[in-house]
């Protein structure tokens, strides 16, 4: 954990869980062969029966970020080999009916609960939190120009070693946004040289940097980039839609479908300079859904400057695939999201 702020929600959810009659040890980091920044280790249950969690502390969990922490929670849990407890600061019911449903335990610090194990079984909704804990103030890394930074550099990894002003051109920010977003990674340590070899820059930790970008970008900048959401008479054909005439690129779950060839998408999501025009009169695009015309696009403003991969002509980078399908919190996206994990994204980061 990186500030007292989280220390603090950890110590308030121990104290809750200890309410509802448990007993809870906060134990030691085991060794388990791999490197695992956790944030904490707890034994959870009653006299006789018990459950060891790897615990990971958020200070707010939105519907838009549910995705990407759940699916944190469940890297850390195979890595660790034990299950995932979520700290946080306060669940809403609507959440908690999620979390369960997605069969993801946690705790906050209101003293809502959703723990199952041996001998254990805590379903606790509806408590509401004393006062709202206010997160703090992100670094220039997770800050809205920082998080373009950083997602050019989790696409393309060997960008960590360009000069400035080609990282600031692929991002499409100011140069004089990119030192101190750099400054930032390795003050975090995403970002520093290779065993102390100076002039061997390269990013570390990556897994983690990625779900950290992905839980901020659903709440701070993909909000951002919606130009609009459009109403249209159906999504029958939509692979025929010719998006590269309008500089435009599938994103979203048409992204996911094509991907994997698993997701039917339930809305389109398009990504583009601006909203193209000519694909916007031929679709009867809307922007007020109408009977017989609710199926839903939505278009989003492209906010990266570097070629698509040509793996995937088309498409958005798997990489903001993943984290929008993560955005939705729907079971289904969810899984899409963790197969172009799997499939398309894990091969970025393999260690030379």
């Amino acid at each position: 954990m990186n500030n007292m702020t989280e220390t603090a929600l950890l110590d308030l959810g121990v104290q809750a869980l200890q309410e509802h009659g448990l007993k809870v040890q906060v134990q030691k980091e085991p060794k388990i062969g791999r490197d695992l920044q956790a944030d904490a280790w707890l034994r959870v249950g009653t006299a006789k029966q018990h459950t060891d969690y790897v615990v990971e502390v958020k200070r707010t969990v939105t519907p838009t970020t549910l995705g990407a922490v759940v699916t944190q929670l469940r890297h850390t849990a195979t890595i660790a080999g034990r299950p995932p407890l979520l700290v946080t600061g306060y669940i809403t019911p609507p959440m908690a009916d999620q979390l369960k449903g997605l069969d993801q335990q946690f705790a906050d610090a209101a003293g809502n609960a959703y723990l199952t194990g041996p001998g254990v079984l805590v379903f606790v909704t509806g408590r509401k939190p004393e006062q709202n804990a206010n997160a703090a103030r992100p670094g220039r890394a997770f800050a809205t120009a920082g998080l373009k930074v950083t997602f050019a550099l989790l696409c393309n990894p060997a960008l960590v070693t360009a000069p400035h002003r080609a990282i600031a051109t692929a991002a499409d920010v100011a140069l004089g946004v990119v030192p101190a977003v750099l400054k930032d990674l390795q003050q975090l340590g995403y970002v520093g040289d290779l065993k102390g070899k100076r002039g061997t820059r390269r990013l570390f930790d990556v897994p983690r940097l990625l779900a950290q970008w992905a839980e901020t970008y659903a709440h701070l900048l993909r909000p951002r980039t919606l130009i609009g959401r459009y109403y249209v008479p159906a999504l029958d054909g939509w692979k025929d839609w010719p998006l590269k005439q309008q500089d435009a690129q599938w994103g979203g779950e048409p992204a996911g479908a094509l991907l994997t060839k698993y997701l039917r998408p339930g809305e389109l999501t398009i990504y583009a300079k601006k909203l193209p025009g000519t694909l916007a009169a031929r679709q009867k695009f809307m922007k007020e859904a109408a009977p017989g015309h609710t199926a839903v696009v939505e278009v989003r403003k492209q906010f990266w400057n570097f070629p698509a991969d040509p793996r995937h002509p088309g498409l958005v980078p798997p990489l903001l695939v993943y984290a929008d399908l993560l955005a939705t919190g729907d079971a289904r996206c969810i899984e899409t999201a963790k197969m172009i994990y799997d499939e398309h994204i894990v091969r970025l980061f393999a260690e030379d």
